[in-house]
């Protein structure tokens, strides 16, 4: 736990991936306190002509983007370290895509414990273990 869905603008590359795998693995680990040897990342990409903000192509607009969810138990985290986990993760993106469109997206996803787990087992049930 947690798991990252993430969408980044451009072409598919290993240095990219493993710089945007690393920086959302500390952030996850450093901020919202998540097990780094639990934490899953999904990283898929879109092509700059495939992708539209405000009714226009990335590619016509020459800015990059991304947008990723994390799914994270309720209530493990407050509200400013999810507003610090927000802001470092844009920063981030920002130095490893560089002319971030502001309309990239981060989702924090508050999940209920009995709803969501690992294993098969809910996080709900490791709770009361």
């Amino acid at each position: 736990m947690p798991i990252l869905n993430v969408k980044v603008s451009g072409k598919k590359s290993i240095e990219t991936t493993k710089r945007i795998n690393e920086l959302l693995l500390d952030l996850t680990h450093r901020i919202l306190g998540k097990k780094k040897e639990v934490t899953a990342i999904a990283i898929d990409y879109v092509e700059l002509d495939q992708w539209f903000v405000g009714g226009h192509l990335l590619s016509e607009q020459g800015k990059n983007s991304f947008f990723f969810d994390i799914k994270i138990t309720d209530e493990t985290n407050t509200k400013d370290e999810k507003a610090k986990y927000i802001k470092e993760a844009f920063a981030g993106f920002e130095r490893i895509l560089g002319n971030l469109h502001e309309e990239s997206y981060i989702y924090v996803q508050d999940v209920r414990a009995a709803s969501y787990g690992y294993g098969g087992k809910t996080q709900e049930y490791r709770y009361h273990q």
